[in-house]
Parts: structure tokens; C-alpha cells; sequence
């Protein structure tokens, strides 16, 4: 039996592939370039149960056609990671609608087209973008839950690329249980999506610590580097770590209980003075070096903007999730040895 991940190259892939070649699982991913593919097999040390394909852009909507053609009639589990987030673009549809929205199309039509039989669970890898409004984050009378989305439109959604990109995560969730529902006789497969908010923690391995990180790990990287007396920015939200998201994509396709749902990955609310106390505690090469703010004013002592309620996602996946300090320690940790500063 094996598992179809695509965008295996990517931060929370990465740690995906790594349970599943844990758990004896054969894996097929892809990456855009033959050059991802093949830097992803040497960091896997060549791992027999690991092999790769070649789809250079998921905005086509046959782009994933090839893969099943070849290998449909093994393929038990897909899942679906890759999609764009890169915020600093101007064309919000070429850029993140499109790619988006067609990826969940063109792999779920390549499933039917080839593998409507063999395909018996599809993990999406939507976000809690698709979930929450924007302009209600901050209010505190609002509660969002599993059952809560993302009322932007494909018009009103394209004024910036956060818009955008939270936008292009609910249009991308919304086509994947459409799909279903229109072709519930035709495909084999449950679906489930994994909805996780800001995803901080380590690297999959020490190489891919760079001067600059994925989206979330930059928010750390960045406060990391910031002089005493600079301005620490505004910014609250959900937190989990890498290692518990690629731990729920695996237990969303393990158990029964999770066919159909969405599930929300988030241990708890941070801002960025919360991540300040944990980096002045607990790391004395950077005492006097970054910013000290408020300690014990973020949001792991007062209840900030609106209510996430997770706790239908947490009874159905059943493990506990890492907290606020081991998840930092963890990523700063890397970064500081990355720099030869621990």
C-alpha cells in the first residue's frame, strides 16, 4: 500500500513523509523540479520506501495525471499538501487563487480518472484560513469552530495577499467537499482536512535552516534578530507545532472517526510578546540582545480577540500537542545553532 503525498518538499511535508517512512508506509511524493525531488531522496538517505515525481505546476488541472496513470493501482492514501503561500505578489489570482483552487481540483479528477477504486482516504492540507473572517479576529464575542469558514469571495478577497492566500485556502477546501459530493458514485475515497493555524517548530533537517524560513517560522526568526529597542509587531493567533500537524495527518487517515470532518490544529492563542518571555527565559545568548516588551502580557495570561474552539479536533485525533515553550525552544534552538550562537 502506498501513500501519494504532493509538495513533499515542503516545511510541514517534510515531517509528514518522515512518520510515514517511520511507520513502514511506501511513499510517493512530488516536488516541482527534479532537483527538490532529488535533494528531498539524499535527505531521506535514499530510503528504498521513498520515490519521487516531477509536477512542475499544480495550477494545470491535468498536472496529477501521470502520477496516478502510473501509479493509481497502488496508491491507497493521498495527501494533499501542496499549495501556494507566498505573500509577496502582486497578481493574487495567478499567483495563489488559481494555483489553489486547480491543485485540489486536478488531484481529486486525476483520483477519479485513474484510481476511483484503489484511493480509499484523501487528507487535504487546508489551513484555519479557510475557517476564521478577518475583520472578526479580534472580536471577542466571536467564537470560530469546525463548523465556522471563511466568507470571502473570489471579488472581494483580492484587495492584499493575505486576503488572498486565506482566501485561496476556503475556495481550495470548499471545491474538495464539492467534489465529493458530486462524484460520491464514482470515487471510493473519504476525505478529511487539516485546518492548522500558524505552524512554528524545527526544520525536518538541519539543511533547511536558512538565513530566511517558511512564513510562520520567520515570525520567531525575526524577533530572534531584533534589536532591544525596536518595535515588537502586533500580531495574535492559533499556535502548533509542525511535529503534532504531521502526527494529525497521519491519524486523519488511521481512524474511521475522522472521515469527513474537518479538524482544527491548534494547541492554543499566542502574540509575539509570548514568544518574547519564552526566547528571554530560556536562552541567555540572546538576553539584552532582543526585545524584552511586557512580559506576561501576551496571550498566555489574557484571553485576546475571538474565541478558537478546537475541542471537537482535539477528542478526535486524541493526542496532546506540544506547548508554546517546547515548540520555540525547538525552533530557536535550530536557528541559534544554524547562526553558531549555541
Amino acid at each position: 500500500m502506498s501513500v501519494f503525498i504532493s509538495g513533499a518538499n515542503g516545511f510541514i511535508a517534510q515531517h509528514i513523509v518522515g512518520l510515514l517512512l517511520e511507520e513502514d508506509y511506501k511513499v510517493i511524493g512530488s516536488a516541482r523540479s527534479q532537483e527538490k525531488a532529488d535533494g528531498l531522496m539524499g535527505a531521506f538517505g535514499n530510503n528504498p520506501n521513498l520515490s519521487m515525481e516531477i509536477v512542475p505546476d499544480i495550477s494545470k488541472l491535468d498536472a496529477f495525471d501521470h502520477v496516478f496513470q502510473k501509479h493509481g493501482d497502488n496508491i491507497r492514501i493521498v495527501i494533499h499538501t501542496a499549495s501556494p503561500f507566498c505573500l509577496d505578489i502582486s497578481d493574487y489570482e495567478r499567483d495563489l487563487l488559481i494555483p489553489a483552487l486547480n491543485g485540489v481540483k486536478g488531484i481529486l479528477d486525476s483520483i477519479k480518472k485513474y484510481a476511483a477504486n484503489t484511493v480509499e482516504r484523501v487528507v487535504l492540507t487546508s489551513s484555519f484560513a479557510a475557517v476564521f473572517e478577518i475583520e472578526k479576529e479580534s472580536d471577542k464575542s466571536v467564537t470560530f469552530n469546525e463548523e465556522s469558514w471563511n466568507p470571502a469571495t473570489w471579488e472581494n478577497c483580492q484587495i492584499d495577499a493575505i486576503n488572498a492566500y486565506c482566501a485561496s485556502k476556503k475556495f481550495a477546501e470548499k471545491a474538495a467537499w464539492d467534489f465529493l459530493k458530486e462524484n460520491r458514485d464514482s470515487v471510493k475515497f473519504q476525505l478529511t482536512a487539516i485546518n492548522p493555524v500558524y505552524v512554528f517548530g524545527p526544520q525536518m533537517f538541519e539543511e533547511d535552516v536558512k538565513k530566511h524560513l517558511n512564513t510562520s517560522c520567520e515570525f520567531v526568526n525575526n524577533l530572534m534578530h531584533l534589536s532591544p529597542e525596536e518595535k515588537i509587531p502586533e500580531m495574535f493567533g492559533g499556535y502548533i507545532d509542525v511535529r503534532d500537524v504531521a502526527k494529525a495527518h497521519l491519524v486523519a487517515f488511521q481512524k474511521n472517526e475522522t472521515i469527513g470532518q474537518r479538524l482544527i490544529i491548534s494547541e492554543a492563542r499566542f502574540t509575539m510578546q509570548d514568544i518574547l518571555d519564552v526566547l528571554n527565559k530560556d536562552f541567555p545568548v540572546l538576553k539584552g540582545k532582543i526585545p524584552v516588551g511586557k512580559p506576561g502580557t501576551g496571550a498566555t495570561h489574557n484571553a485576546l480577540g475571538a474565541t478558537l474552539d478546537n475541542t471537537k479536533s482535539k477528542k478526535l485525533l486524541g493526542f496532546k500537542f506540544r506547548n508554546l515553550k517546547e515548540t520555540i525552544d525547538d525552533t530557536a534552538s535550530q536557528i541559534l545553532k544554524f547562526e553558531g550562537r549555541l
